[in-house]
């Protein structure tokens, strides 16, 4: 798989500043590719909610990779669980969450995560933009998964057809600008541009090179950096195929 990190800074030892208190709070007061992913079946760990949930939280990159790869495969053979949806999890969810896996992914409305991956409530934070763009915001909200909740595995995922890549690409070639703040979604996928095909090719190929950028932006982030570095966190980069619905790696 691959990695990527956020933002932040270490704090003392012995105090933590409000921004951090607020946020667990905020958790706590209301109330998870390789070839495919990479092959296997559920993980395992700590159960969510005080053994309220049929499923136990992966804990490791790997047991959350095989986790959403074993999803994925429900999805595209048709043979979807649609797991934690149950009223025991619904009130168990409710004195807080656990899960597995951040998956930051483009908008497009063909590309749900929790779909995609067969995963249910509390299973997936998911953080969409367009093209899967970094700003402060998707930073923050990345990293407010790894650090607050603890999650091991990131995953960056790209599709094919990707429109916001498209926009990208035909910017540049037409040297015309887009409307309102759509030309701030292309200039940040600008640098993934490939310049080695034409065409769809070229579109197509900046998808994956999209993946790696933003990947490679949040692995060199410095509070996920450490993280990775001890292996607790796997920073991935993947591609859903909109003809095949499977979710592969990209390295």
């Amino acid at each position: 798989m691959n990695t990527d990190s956020p933002t932040g800074s270490p704090q003392s030892p012995d105090r933590k500043p409000p921004r951090r208190l607020l946020l667990r709070s905020a958790v706590t007061g209301a109330a998870a590719v390789g070839t495919a992913v990479a092959a296997g079946a559920a993980g395992a760990a700590p159960a969510a909610a005080a053994g309220s949930r049929a499923r136990k939280r992966p804990a490791t990159p790997e047991d959350a990779l095989r986790e959403l790869a074993a999803g994925n495969r429900r999805w595209r053979t048709y043979r979807e669980r649609h797991p934690d949806e149950t009223r025991a999890v619904r009130e168990a969810l409710v004195s807080g969450q656990h899960p597995f896996a951040v998956v930051l992914s483009c908008i497009d409305s063909r590309v749900p995560p929790e779909l995609v991956f067969d995963q249910g409530l509390g299973d997936l934070m998911t953080v969409r933009s367009a093209g899967q763009v970094l700003d402060e915001a998707v930073l923050g909200s990345v990293a407010y998964g790894v650090l607050e909740l603890d999650v091991p595995l990131v995953l960056v995922l790209g599709h094919q057809s990707c429109g916001a890549v498209r926009a990208a690409v035909e910017c540049e070639e037409s040297g015309e600008r887009l409307p309102a703040h759509i030309q701030y979604i292309a200039d940040r996928i600008a640098p993934a541009i490939d310049h080695g095909h034409q065409g769809e090719e070229r579109i197509d190929a900046t998808v994956d090179a999209n993946i790696r950028l933003v990947r490679d932006r949040l692995a060199s982030e410095p509070d996920l950096a450490a993280r990775l570095s001890t292996g607790r966190l796997a920073v991935v980069g993947a591609r859903y195929e909109l003809t095949s619905q499977l979710v592969h790696r990209v390295d």
